[in-house]
């Protein structure tokens, strides 16, 4: 390969392709999103999803799937969107998604799983070890510490190395190691600095060289700032199709000796042996797939990951032949997915108001009751209590709508519109048993959960989830989800309230370590559902710990009437110990199944990670010496048996004053001062305030402070246009996008239109300059075409 075909080679082609090379007959293969579904366009292809996609089975999202608990679940969604990846000419299927819920009001927690590195990593690995075992490359994303929406492109994660370790890289290691990733996407933001494609720390310290990964590295789509940074620290693909201004880069860094040629030879090794045993895999795919077995494992995914959160007097499942009265416009149009690239055309939507007649309960009436946006409307709510009143039960579907969480944006708070909860008050009066029916990917706030006798969370649950919640309803199924995340009591008990999302550029992660219910639980902040909660038809009781150095065991026996599943939860902890740490962390978990008086032996084993901590003195992972509090429960704070172990330690070197980090030590960390945030990161705190003129790194959306009139039109017109979306409860995605992306993104999403010098010229008439950046832009452009033709030349020229 001559240096040209190098360079370009480690770039796409195409918004969904890697560059082909004809003249070494070196194929291209072809990338799709697909955390919950395959999403390959039937036509052009744009990163968003404008286009329609080919038909495909649409499974809960990560976020529903989390709340199963099972991994054996997880690999045959894995197997299953691997199937159908490859029947549409599909090599790289990019996800699972596996970030870390920092806040509840991250705009893209629908499609993670869990505020738990263990059991994010757990589900990952799962869901890769699927994908993969039908011959294509899972691609884990987004690595890493990518907790935000909000300028996603032009922000800076701040944070300690303990904290970057231990919370928001251990799903990623455990993806890796026991999956075996092949593939892995960075996330668009820059961690402590450097922007994560070109963050030599994570790609080749941590990733290669600590966890031994040998696949490639893509950049998500439009994520690459410095393509030969990101070359030199481990990026094998920037996509989608920068055009060959990027490889122009990368030829002359090598000339002129800034980048070694031996690290795109490595690139470039890597990237092939991929191309190569991708396409050898793709020769004996299927043509087609069952998409009948596919809708009815979706099916069985949504029953397993549906959280009973509440069942006062027992009231489900409901008797045969109950009077029920359907209400909520999520029956009849399901909000099953979220919103953004991982948008699913799915084959088969069910919706409740069709299939209720299926089972044997008897339908008094179905209304709408609420207009999904949010507006009033007496008429509506008239028609729900008028049939409310002749039921015996009401079937309430409401929960978030589409403008509520999607990707691109943050939510503004954790509330349910507030006509549904207007709906929900009144409904009570009529009849008192409401049984409330949730649809959201992310956590809420439940000030109104009084009104319902009972509350079934199906969470975002895919095409199926109508028959599967009506299977829980009428008892056909025993839920058996466990909360994957902490429900707060209100938006303002979360511990990076204060800190969520950015200021300016820099995002600072102070809370460190205590994300979710590691927060809760040690500062005993009272939460509306702990982590690991969730009800089931049935009832479980634990006996007989055994704790040995490989881990423990356990007597689970189901004491109640139905058949069931629980889900056995390991929690360690260290009473007074010598380096902070959460009251307690889960550090294991069995889900299994019991028929009605039947009892079994659990056992779960200790690993790797059951004692370590890392140490920011030694550099490495570390066990501090104790007695250890061995713990198994059916939720954080649902405690059912304990023990003692006593584990030697690793060093005696620790690495903090407890002095200088007092609230750090007590877990109170809503409103950690600058002195104490700074002896964490051992460092000073870097200034994320925007100043001076705009550049390449900096958003689109900050044109608000343009020294341009033109500019600050633009800026207008494009605020008017996202309001206008927001408004109409669809979000333009588009907009979303162009919103938050920054200037040097334009060189990367345009697929060679734009070159570097034009963004350059962009920023000149963007900062006030007009006729010198006009004119830059301008000759840019016949600069730029003029050498993309000679660079095709040479690609396509025979040797």
């Amino acid at each position: 390969m001559t240096l040209e075909e190098k360079a370009a080679f480690l770039s796409g082609k195409g918004e969904w392709e890697s560059r082909d090379l004809k003249r070494l007959n070196i194929p291209s293969v072809f990338f799709s999103d697909g955390p919950h579904g395959i999403r390959k366009q039937a036509g052009a292809g744009d990163h968003l999803g404008l286009n329609e996609s080919l038909p495909a089975t649409c499974f809960p999202t990560a976020a529903s799937v989390a709340n199963s608990w099972d991994e054996s679940l997880g690999e045959e969604i894995g197997r299953a969107l691997g199937e159908e990846a490859l029947v549409q000419d599909v090599n790289i299927l990019l996800g699972p998604g596996l970030n870390i819920k920092r806040s509840p009001l991250c705009g893209r927690n629908f499609e993670y799983f869990s505020e738990d590195p263990y059991l994010a990593g757990k589900m990952a690995a799962s869901y890769v070890k699927g994908i993969q075992s039908q011959g294509l490359s899972a691609c884990p994303k987004h690595f890493a510490v990518n907790s935000q929406e909000l300028r996603r492109m032009a922000m800076n994660a701040v944070l300690d190395e303990r904290t970057l370790r231990e919370i928001y890289l251990t799903g990623f290691e455990i993806a890796v190691k026991e999956g075996k990733a092949k593939a892995i996407m960075t996330s668009y933001n820059e961690v402590n600095g450097t922007y994560a494609n070109e963050n030599s720390h994570l790609l080749q310290d941590i990733l290669r060289d600590e966890w031994g990964f040998d696949g490639i590295v893509v950049t998500d789509w439009g994520g690459s700032n410095d393509h030969v940074k990101g070359v030199e620290a481990g990026s094998n693909v920037e996509m989608p199709n920068p055009g060959l201004d990027s490889a122009r880069e990368i030829v002359r860094a090598v000339e002129d000796g800034t980048l070694l040629a031996e690290a795109v030879d490595a690139r470039v090794d890597e990237l092939l042996d991929a191309v190569l045993y991708l396409t050898e895999q793709a020769k004996s795919k299927k043509t087609s797939f069952d998409e009948k077995a596919h809708h009815g494992l979706a099916r069985r995914a949504a029953a397993e990951s549906a959280v009973l959160l509440k069942n006062e007097d027992n009231i489900l499942p409901l008797p045969a032949r109950t009077k029920v009265a359907l209400i909520g416009d999520f029956a009849a149009k399901p909000r099953y997915q979220g919103a953004g690239s991982s948008v699913v055309n799915a084959i088969h939507v069910e919706s409740m108001d069709k299939i209720i007649q299926n089972y044997d309960l008897q339908t008094v009436g179905m209304a709408r009751g609420y207009i999904r946006t949010g507006e009033a409307d007496a008429a509506l709510q008239k028609e729900a209590l008028d049939i409310a009143r002749n039921a015996d039960a009401v079937l309430y579907c409401f929960g978030l709508d589409e403008i509520s969480e999607s990707e691109g944006m943050d939510r503004a708070h954790m509330r349910i519109p507030q006509n549904q909860i207007e709906l929900l008050e009144a409904l009570v009066k009529v009849n008192e048993n409401v049984i409330g029916i949730l649809s959201a990917g992310s956590a809420i706030e439940m000030p109104w959960q009084n009104s319902c006798k009972a509350i079934l969370h199906g969470f975002l649950s895919g095409e199926a989830g109508a028959s599967a919640i009506l299977d829980l309803i009428t008892g056909k199924e025993n839920p058996s989800g466990r909360l994957s995340e902490s429900y707060p009591i209100r938006y303002e008990d979360t511990p990076a309230y204060r800190y969520f999302p950015s200021t300016e550029r820099t995002a600072e992660y102070r809370e460190s370590i205590y994300v979710g219910y590691r927060y809760y639980d040690t500062s005993r902040v009272r939460v509306q559902y702990p982590f690991g909660f969730g009800l089931s038809y049935t009832e479980f009781t634990y006996s007989d710990l055994k704790i040995s150095e490989k881990g423990i065991s356990l007597t689970v026996e189901n004491t109640g009437k139905y058949d069931g599943a629980e889900v056995v939860q390991l929690y360690v902890g260290l009473h007074n110990a010598i380096v902070f740490r959460p009251e307690k962390e889960l550090k294991g978990f069995k889900k299994v199944y019991l028929k009605a008086g039947e009892s079994r032996i659990v056992e779960i084993p200790f690993d790797d990670k059951t004692f370590r901590y890392w140490n920011v003195k030694t550099d490495q992972w570390e066990i501090e010496m104790g007695d250890y509090d061995i713990m198994a429960g059916a939720s954080v704070s649902d405690i059912r048996l304990r023990g003692k172990l006593h584990v030697e330690g690793t060093t005696d070197i620790y690495p903090y004053n407890p002095a200088q980090l007092p609230y750090y030590y007590t877990g109170l960390v809503q409103s950690i001062h600058d002195d104490e945030f700074r002896n964490l990161l051992g460092h000073g705190i870097p200034s994320g305030k925007w100043s001076g003129e705009i550049g390449p790194n900096d958003a689109i959306c900050q044109m608000f402070y343009a020294k341009s009139a033109l500019a600050r039109l633009v800026y207008n017109r494009l605020t008017a246009m996202k309001k206008k979306s927001e408004e109409a409860g669809k979000p333009d995605l588009n907009i979303l996008f162009i919103y938050n992306m920054p200037f040097r993104g334009i060189a990367k999403m345009t697929g060679g239109m734009v070159s570097r010098e034009m963004v350059e010229g962009m920023l000149s008439i963007v900062n006030g300059h007009f006729f010198r950046g006009a004119g830059r832009v301008i000759g840019g452009f016949f600069r730029n075409r003029k050498a993309n033709k000679e660079y095709e030349a040479k690609l396509g020229k025979k040797r």
